[in-house]
């Protein structure tokens, strides 16, 4: 069983490569950095200058690899569904594939000076939140899992990047090969 993280436009590889680090780690899971980039210029609205992550979601799952895999699509564009402002990510709930952004998560999105470490602390709790979504989890009511719903970062800075006890106990009757999957 596999993680592959798919850029969307182009994004940065330093920071996909740590993100496998920890997906691999959070899910026991090999993971996979695909060189090559996916153009999301078909999903741009010009009205609101966001890309529409449904239909970012649906460009991944064409690629028809095997169900057991996982996809997690990575960009640095703002994603956004019609009901929305924006959104960190979205996946395709007991589906394959997520997607995220990596937009909203960084400091200087909100005029505040660069901070990398939270960045990617951030990115990573999006991802496994968003990978969560596609074994089948719902928004967990713990607010320290990381299921839990987060609509602003401030609320992502609270919980933890790793799964409640119930949230874990569905991702392993899921995807059992991930028996060390974390829990709080």
């Amino acid at each position: 069983m596999r993680i592959d993280l798919q850029p969307v436009g182009d994004v940065d590889v330093g920071a996909l490569d740590r993100l496998s680090t920890v997906l691999a780690r959070t899910f026991a899971a090999s993971v996979r950095v695909r060189s090559r980039s996916v153009d999301a210029g078909f999903a741009y609205d010009p009205l609101r200058k966001q890309y529409y992550s449904t239909a970012i979601l649906a460009k991944l799952a064409e690629a028809g690899a095997d169900p057991d895999n996982r996809v997690l699509g990575v960009t640095e564009s703002d994603l956004f569904v019609p009901v929305l402002t924006f959104v960190f990510g979205e996946a395709q709930l007991r589906g394959r594939c997520a997607v995220v952004s990596r937009c909203r998560l960084s400091e200087e999105f909100y005029g505040l000076r660069e901070n990398k470490a939270l960045a990617e602390e951030r990115l990573a709790k999006e991802s496994v939140h968003e990978l969560g979504h596609t074994f089948g989890l719902a928004h967990c009511d713990d607010w320290r899992c990381v299921m839990a719903s987060s609509h602003a970062v401030d609320r992502l800075d609270l919980k933890t990047a790793d799964f409640c006890a119930q949230c874990r106990g569905a991702v392993l009757a899921a995807w059992p090969a991930s028996a060390t999957v974390k829990a709080r």
